[in-house]
């Protein structure tokens, strides 16, 4: 009984992720405490470059702390995107992606989807941070 309740504890109520790369994903994760109140968890999860695996780094982020935190980061972000870098094309990465999507789905649809590709840009499958074996 104790090890369900411990299951039920560190699962995720609601789980989001960012592909960012080839090496890196972002999940953001929202999980229930003992008091059954609620938290979010945001992971990096990096490739290692020389060996198998994942390296991760993770930010606990209790709901006292949302409005500081996202008032914080989009003041941040917003001072690179205007003072520091303001020519930078923010969402040259985004079309890459919507383009790279729909080249996969014209694929499916073709009945072609097997492409051989390179072992080095091979992109390993993550659903869920669960996922990783750290």
């Amino acid at each position: 009984m104790d090890n369900e309740r411990n299951q039920q504890r560190f699962e995720s109520v609601f789980s989001n992720k960012v592909r960012a790369g080839k090496r890196r994903t972002y999940f953001f994760d929202v999980r229930r405490t003992k008091g059954e109140d609620f938290y979010v968890t945001l992971t990096e999860s990096t490739k290692k470059f020389n060996s198998e695996g994942y390296e991760r780094h993770k930010i606990f982020l209790y709901k006292e702390d949302f409005n500081r935190f996202i008032a914080s980061l989009e003041e941040t972000i917003n001072y690179v995107k205007t003072e520091l870098m303001p020519d930078y094309d923010y969402d040259e990465f985004t079309r890459r992606q919507e383009e790279w999507e729909s080249r996969q789905e014209e694929e499916q649809q073709e009945g072609s989807s097997y492409k051989p590709v390179a072992k080095s840009e091979k992109e390993p499958s993550i659903e869920t941070e669960d996922d990783i074996s750290w």
